[in-house]
């Protein structure tokens, strides 16, 4: 069977449906839309090189989350 197409407006409720199951499921910080990044202020571990820390945004390696 076909699957209908959904419209630009059921798409974004569907977006925004799952963002927000995300967030009750696994917190406040699991998962943003990149417009609606603010400053996070989180505990870091510093590499020792300064550019690195720089280019990882918050001044190292972030305690307690998975990063790639």
């Amino acid at each position: 069977m076909a699957k209908k197409k959904n419209s630009p407006a059921g798409e974004k409720k569907d977006l925004d449906e799952a963002v927000e199951e995300i967030k009750q499921r696994f917190g406040e910080g699991a998962i943003m839309k990149l417009r609606e990044v603010r400053a996070v202020d989180v505990d870091v571990i510093p590499t020792g090189a300064l550019s690195l820390d720089l280019a990882l945004g918050v001044g190292g390696i972030p305690r307690g989350r998975v990063i790639e």
